[in-house]
């Protein structure tokens, strides 16, 4: 119990363990990638699927500034076994807990045997307990190929934590790794995923290879890189390897030092939620991240999503007629998702779209009549200009909060007792 609670504990600040992607069957063992279940992340369809959540090991032999299992930090150090992971995961199958694994690690002696632990694991699971459900497993970077392919043929889903977005922060905080070792086994899941996906098109019994593609996390507030480096370094990322998903992690201090923000630092979560809506418009909305960020603008405007913000640099290109718009361009409006452009395109082709239907057709109107024309008519009740519209987006409070950490002499808590 100590050693699950304390690794518990550890895997928390690993944010890449959402199982989207995967719908592997059952061929007559225990336990289902796609079953629902209590969770903490999402299944392809939606729905919330449960993992056991921990590490193999926090006896690091890295020491990265920001993490806090660094080999330098003065911390418990545990290690499960290949035999009590298993365990673990079959009897809180039993009893209902969860319904997969999702098992990250610190390099335990070396990346081979980090990455033995994790096949010995993997196989405990997959072939004596014939356990089908869903399970996501960290690729060691550094560990022979054969060892990450070997991994890649049990798990559902493989990551490798990139951390930083460019090879100076990494140099800074992290100088133990580097770009070409982080993206050798990004490169051998991409290669692997593509051979099988070739095989299946001409085999039926084609083996399966990482079925639920490979993912990243990214840090973000741990060093001064700005959004467009961060955002920049995830489109990349998602053209050269094919990633399935790159996760913002908001940098929780944990460890003090001269290249780290001070420990009192509170994450920056608001910052980290408008990477998560410009990282859905690379991947949902044919944005390109120079589109959304450029040498003028380095980070986003945190009051308005990036998507809003966009629009407001590019008014010339509104109002959108909603009748004649192309598919594309509909998901360029504020207040248009993906699945009303797609019923707007439906219905055109029944009948021409009024003003009235625009709502039913799950388009948020108090963003986009701002920004269309339907019948050729245009119902936003203010012209269009940049700082009238940002006060409708985003009026500001007649009020102030207090903050303890930001008062003036005259509001201070200690002036306030002494009137």
């Amino acid at each position: 119990m100590e050693k699950l609670t304390v690794l518990t504990e550890s895997a928390k600040y690993d944010v890449s363990c959402a199982s989207s992607g995967i719908e592997k069957r059952n061929k007559g063992g225990i336990g289902n990638s796609t079953a629902a279940g209590i969770c903490h992340t999402w299944a392809a369809d939606g729905r919330c699927v449960s993992l056991l959540k921990t590490l193999l090991t926090n006896d690091c032999i890295f020491d990265c500034a920001y993490c806090a299992n660094r080999s330098s930090n003065d911390i418990k150090r545990v290690s499960f076994t290949a035999e009590e992971i298993a365990t673990l995961v079959i009897e809180f199958y039993r009893r209902n807990y969860i319904e997969g694994l999702f098992l990250s690690s610190a390099i335990e002696v070396s990346p081979n045997a980090t990455m033995e632990k994790i096949i010995q694991t993997l196989k405990i699971l997959r072939n004596r307990e014939r356990f089908y459900g869903y399970i996501h497993v960290k690729a060691i970077p550094g560990a022979d190929p054969e060892l990450i392919r070997q991994a890649g043929e049990l798990a559902d889903r493989m990551s490798v934590n990139i951390e930083l977005p460019t090879e100076e922060s990494l140099k800074l905080l992290a100088p133990q790794k580097s770009p070409k070792k982080l993206f050798l086994p990004m490169a051998q899941i991409k290669k692997g995923i593509d051979e099988v996906k070739e095989e299946s098109g001409k085999y039926k019994y084609a083996p399966k290879f990482v079925p639920a593609g490979q993912s990243t996390q990214m840090i973000v507030g741990a060093t001064a890189d700005s959004d467009r480096s961060i955002l920049f370094a995830a489109e990349n990322l998602y053209k050269t390897f094919s990633l399935k998903r790159v996760y913002y992690s908001a940098y929780v201090p944990v460890n003090a030092g001269a290249n780290l923000p001070a420990i009192q630092t509170a994450p920056p979560l608001l910052r980290e939620h408008r990477l998560y809506q410009a990282d859905w418009l690379l991947r949902f909305y044919k944005f390109e991240a120079n589109e959304l960020l450029s040498e003028q603008e380095m980070n986003f405007d945190l009051d308005y999503d990036p998507k809003m913000n966009w629009a407001f640099r590019n008014l010339d290109k509104f109002p959108i007629e909603i009748n004649l718009a192309d598919y594309a361009l509909l998901l360029r409006i504020p207040g248009v998702g993906v699945q009303s452009a797609r019923r707007i395109v439906h219905q055109r082709k029944i009948s021409p779209i009024k003003y009235e239907d625009l709502k039913k057709l799950g388009i948020v109107m108090k963003r986009a009549r701002y920004f269309i024309v339907c019948g050729g008519k245009y119902f936003g009740e203010k012209n269009l200009e940049v700082e009238g519209l940002k006060r409708i987006m985003n009026p500001k409070p007649n009020y102030e909060q207090l903050s303890l950490f930001n008062l003036t002499k005259e509001t201070s808590f200690l002036s306030m007792s002494m009137r």
